[in-house]
């Protein structure tokens, strides 16, 4: 099976497109969706030791994980320690579920794909793009987002430019859906003959 890693910076369509995937029939693992859950069940106990008054009847609560963690190198460090390896595990297990299916193809979606190292973990990288005034324009529509939070944001991800540089398919949606799912299509298409290189 050939595993695809999915990244791109915040407001460029990268959701959208992993939906595209998974349209084609493409097994997708969507590790935002995964902390979700491990917000609301098994990381919860140990969070909360680590960051006392962060969690509440429904799991954890992010705003006031967040007032802990962000702008804290030290605080982040330690709550990544605690998340990605059970993150990892959760990975591990879609990937063999996939492969016992059949699919030809896995895309791995982890918006901080190469910020973790986890580029070494796919095959080939998919990295979603689009110009900076159309992901500007999307950010800010967000509900309480603001341009802080945004620089914010941003800062803990990598340039898009980067990205770019280190892809082996950029996907541009700023062209609309039609133009992204013909993109996808290629990706497919090309990967059907493409060497696996996980590490």
């Amino acid at each position: 099976m050939f595993v695809l890693g999915l990244t791109g910076s915040i407001g460029m369509g990268k959701s959208t497109t992993a939906q595209l995937f998974a349209e084609c029939g493409v097994p997708v693992y969507d590790a935002d969706a995964t902390v979700h859950r491990l917000y609301a069940s098994e990381a919860v106990e140990a969070i909360e030791q680590a960051f006392p008054g962060s969690t509440g009847e429904q799991g954890v609560d992010r705003t006031k994980l967040s007032a802990q963690v962000v702008g804290n190198k030290d605080a982040m460090r330690q709550l990544e320690s605690i998340v990605h390896p059970m993150l990892r595990a959760h990975e591990t297990e879609f990937l063999n579920a996939a492969e016992k299916s059949g699919a030809p193809v896995a895309v791995l979606d982890i918006p901080l794909l190469f910020e973790t190292g986890a580029d070494s973990r796919v095959d080939a990288v998919v990295v979603v793009s689009a110009p900076h005034s159309v992901q500007r324009e999307r950010i800010l529509a967000r509900p309480g987002m603001t341009a802080d939070k945004l620089a914010a944001i941003i800062a803990r991800q990598m340039p898009d430019a980067d990205k770019r540089a280190r892809a082996d398919f950029v996907v541009d949606t700023s062209a609309g859906l039609d133009s992204a799912r013909e993109q996808i299509r290629h990706v497919l298409v090309k990967v059907a003959t493409m060497p696996r290189r996980r590490s």
